[in-house]
């Protein structure tokens, strides 16, 4: 989604290389030597922040070696200091599991936060590039209008499902079932990080049968096998939605990541 972000904002006035794919679990991308050739040549690295990157981001940026990069007014955008992050652990404990401490790092599957990231990415462009100023300005309005057709289309389509009773695997889709009011009841993993037992999946049926479940979410990097066993459990099939643009095929770029998300929710 980052890359998708600087390529609509920014245009022809920049080059984007992505280090991490949309298929990639962003916990754990593997770095590959191409990335150090890559920041070392960088004027700008956008990052996700909240620790998303931790396990492999600030490592290379200390090899890449590249003082551009390393520094949070100019040459680096975290993304997640323009959020409210949300679920920051009260207590730090590897007996949470892989906790982030500065929140659920998630934030960009909630489409109203969508716009704030890009004026961000507007922002710190046309501060580095001062004389296309008005170049991603434009970008950025042309955008900002389209999406606010979008998502206010998008609010419409999930007002019903407002209320329905949720399980995923994995916190990852937080943010959008908080913006849409819907009743997260559970979750496969009983930490992050924390592969379920089998007295936890059967706490998680206990608890669909008697609050009911209507949607039982699976991501697309995480095993599929609980969220099966589940399923045959409860009588409530899987939906497996993208989480980032290039996930699935049909999700190009940002717009249609929500929307492939909006219609596998059955709207």
């Amino acid at each position: 989604y980052i890359g998708d972000l600087a390529r609509t904002i920014g245009g022809e006035r920049v080059e984007v290389t992505v280090l991490a794919k949309g298929t990639d679990d962003p916990h754990f991308v593997v770095p590959k030597p191409s990335f150090l050739s890559k920041l070392r040549a960088a004027d700008l690295l956008i990052v996700n922040g909240a620790d998303l990157e931790v396990g492999f981001g600030p490592i290379l940026i200390r090899q890449a070696n590249n003082p551009k990069i390393l520094s949070l007014e100019t040459g680096l955008l975290d993304l997640s200091r323009f959020v409210t992050l949300r679920e920051v652990p009260a207590v730090l404990s590897r007996a949470e599991g892989d906790v982030h401490p500065q929140g659920n790092p998630h934030f960009h599957l909630d489409p109203h936060h969508i716009p704030v990231l890009a004026r961000a990415v507007s922002e710190r462009l046309s501060a580095l590039d001062h004389s296309g100023e008005g170049y991603y300005q434009g970008l950025l309005a042309g955008f900002l209008s389209r999406w606010s057709e979008k998502q206010a289309e998008w609010d419409r389509r999930l007002a019903p499902l407002k209320g329905k009773r949720v399980i995923e695997y994995h916190k990852l889709f937080y943010y959008f079932l908080s913006r849409y009011g819907f009743n997260q009841i559970g979750s496969i993993e009983p930490k992050p990080g924390i592969p379920p037992s089998a007295r936890h999946l059967e706490g998680l049926a206990e608890t669909a049968k008697q609050q009911g479940l209507d949607f039982l979410i699976q991501d697309l990097y995480h095993e599929a096998k609980s969220a099966r066993y589940l399923s045959e459990k409860t009588g409530v099939p899987v939906t497996t939605l993208p989480h980032d643009v290039g996930a699935v095929p049909e999700a190009t770029d940002l717009v249609m990541l929500f929307e492939t998300i909006v219609k596998r929710l059955g709207r």
